[in-house]
């Protein structure tokens, strides 16, 4: 048995993590602002965790093995994190993204289109941190989402004390209702009802994972390896966004339409005009095991079209 907290943790492959690590035996404590309870059997403490003073109350003497963070979107909640969580865990497990290799939001290494991309082309030992930017300010961190992944990964990679690991994820999908971010049931609603999905004239392929397996990732990283540094984690298959469509089109029994964005104009999510697919072998020579998207996507797409409410149908 370990003992875990888990930051954030209240709703989907959050949720799945703190449902797991108890099934398997550990202690577990769910930090969030109280409103949504923890899963059954977790420790709840309701705190903001952007309150420094207010957080380290909170957790008290509270000592764990590792914390997953899966919430810290800025410099600034790291830091915090860092000094509240400092000689409390040996572990600092942070959940981060594939949008920290996107190409149009930092001037990176150039890996050329195809080659899936390494976790080397963003060391966050080496990245500059900018505590003074707004980040607070909810407009420009919205704007600003990978760089604020990027420096938050650098605030705990450069904190001597944590052993860290940032987990990269891909795009999650599947859970039906559960996966929040509504991407894939904007392609439902459009194949449903025959509208068409708006693409760049030539999308490049990107990377996905289920939320289950990211759960059981994340579980791994926690509890079952000392492993540290940016881990990407994804499902092997790279896939466009006319893949995806065939699938749900698939799926739903029908035919999808697309037409091309003008330049400038936003595209479908998950159409790429830019290349960052990620590549998962550190995690692979690791030991981790990963699913290919066929194995899953297919009923992810299902679950999705049984939760579509359309919102242009007729009521009774």
């Amino acid at each position: 048995m370990q003992k875990v907290c888990v930051i954030g943790g209240s709703r989907y492959f959050g949720k799945l993590l703190v449902q797991r690590l108890l099934a398997t035996g550990h202690q577990v404590t769910v930090i969030n602002r109280g409103s949504t309870p923890a899963p059954a059997g977790a420790d709840h403490l309701v705190v903001d965790r952007n309150d420094e003073a207010a957080l380290i109350a909170a957790l008290g003497s509270r000592t764990f093995d590792a914390v997953v963070d899966q919430v810290c979107y800025t410099p600034v909640q790291a830091a915090i994190a860092a000094r509240a969580f400092s000689g409390r865990t040996r572990r600092y497990v942070m959940t981060s993204t594939i949008e920290v290799y996107d190409p149009a939001t930092a001037a990176l290494p150039t890996v050329p289109s195809g080659t899936p991309v390494p976790e080397e082309v963003v060391d966050p030992s080496t990245w500059l941190v900018a505590m003074d930017l707004p980040w607070h300010d909810a407009a420009y961190l919205e704007a600003h989402y990978a760089e604020g992944k990027r420096q938050a990964e650098a605030v705990f990679a450069q904190h001597h004390g944590l052993a860290f690991m940032a987990v990269r994820s891909a795009h999650v999908l599947g859970g039906g209702a559960a996966e929040f971010t509504g991407r894939l049931a904007h392609y439902v609603e459009h194949v449903t009802r025959g509208t068409q999905i708006t693409v760049h004239a030539k999308p490049l392929p990107t990377v996905f994972i289920h939320y289950e397996e990211l759960a059981d990732l994340l579980l791994w990283a926690a509890t079952l390896t000392d492993v540290t540094g940016p881990l990407n984690a994804c499902s092997d298959g790279p896939l466009d966004v006319y893949g995806l469509g065939a699938v749900v089109a698939a799926q739903a029994g029908r035919k999808a339409a697309y037409r091309s964005a003008a330049a400038g104009d936003p595209a479908s999510p998950f159409s790429f005009d830019r290349h960052y697919a990620m590549s998962n072998a550190r995690a692979k020579e690791l030991g981790f095991s990963f699913s290919h998207i066929t194995d899953w996507l297919p009923g992810a797409v299902a679950e999705a079209l049984d939760a579509f409410v359309d919102p242009a149908a007729p009521t009774a």
